[in-house]
């Protein structure tokens, strides 16, 4: 069953050290995307989570906001990000320099920059905090996986109605183009009638000014084409995998084999039908954008 690549999850886990908040967002993206947002204390298990998505939504851009909740008991400790802060008093005496002004750097312009000095929680075990991360992840994909194939299943429908149509109209296709060079050959030796009243048509040259022309405006192996690329592509709504990209390519496939039967057709009727598949196919290439 195919998917769609638009969903929203969102998972609360109440663990015995704190409570866990995810919600995952996704929406088309011709590759896999994966964004996690998450606090600094939590950092330690990005890598983790980002392969845990990975595993079980394939394709999408894919945005993760992670959340913990220790409580108002936990106790907390501040911790001082001593690289950044040396990073800092150099900036500010830089300025100082530059500018000729005088006296150092205050100990509360450092104190008082983001992240020099955060606060985190005592005694955080990282191994239980990942366990309840990795559980509480799961229940959030599970949420976005059922959203996904539910819209999965409507754009099934709507494509497998479109494809019906589009048979239905190869249908015509295929009753309409045998009829083209026969009704060509009596128009022609109307015309040729009119021009020579005498009746001295040659039957020969005729033949194969027909034989040239129905040559030429032969669609039979465009349509076997199609016929097969249609059967693949609804051999793939039975597909576990993802199949968003194999369908946009042969839905190309399919456009281009309409191409050539829409510049060989050399009948009115045919062209006409012919625009109609074009437009249906077009009409299913972007509900296929969606498609994991």
């Amino acid at each position: 069953m195919i998917k769609s690549m638009t969903g929203y999850g969102k998972a609360v886990l109440q663990g015995e050290d704190a409570s866990y908040c995810i919600e995952i967002k996704t929406v088309n993206h011709r590759y896999a995307d994966i964004g996690i947002k998450m606090p600094r204390a939590l950092l330690f298990a990005e890598r983790a989570l980002k392969k845990q998505v990975a595993a079980r939504l394939v394709r999408g851009k894919i945005d993760v906001f992670v959340s913990r909740d220790s409580g108002e008991n936990a106790a907390q400790l501040p911790q001082i990000n001593e690289s950044l802060a040396a990073e800092y008093v150099k900036i500010f005496r830089a300025l100082s320099s530059a500018h000729g002004l005088d006296g150092g750097v205050p100990l509360e312009l450092v104190a008082a920059q983001k992240d020099v000095i955060t606060v985190r929680e005592a005694d955080m075990d990282e191994e239980q905090v990942s366990a309840n991360l990795t559980r509480a992840l799961d229940l959030a994909i599970d949420a976005v996986d059922a959203m996904r194939r539910a819209e999965g299943e409507a754009l099934q429908r709507d494509i497998s109605a479109r494809l019906e149509q589009v048979k239905r109209l190869l249908k015509a296709v295929e009753e309409r183009a045998p009829q083209v060079a026969p009704e060509w050959q009596e128009k022609l030796r109307q015309r040729l009638d009119r021009l020579y009243e005498d009746g001295d048509v040659d039957p020969q040259r005729l033949a194969q000014e027909v034989a040239i022309f129905a040559d030429r405006c032969d669609i039979s192996e465009e349509i076997v084409r199609f016929n097969s690329h249609l059967d693949q592509l609804q051999a793939l709504f039975a597909s576990n995998d993802a199949v968003g990209r194999q369908m946009d390519f042969l839905l190309q496939e399919l456009n281009r084999e309409t191409n050539t039967m829409g510049s060989k057709s050399n009948d009115a009727e045919l062209t006409t039908t012919v625009v109609a598949i074009k437009a249906e196919l077009e009409k299913i290439r972007e509900q296929v954008q969606n498609i994991e």
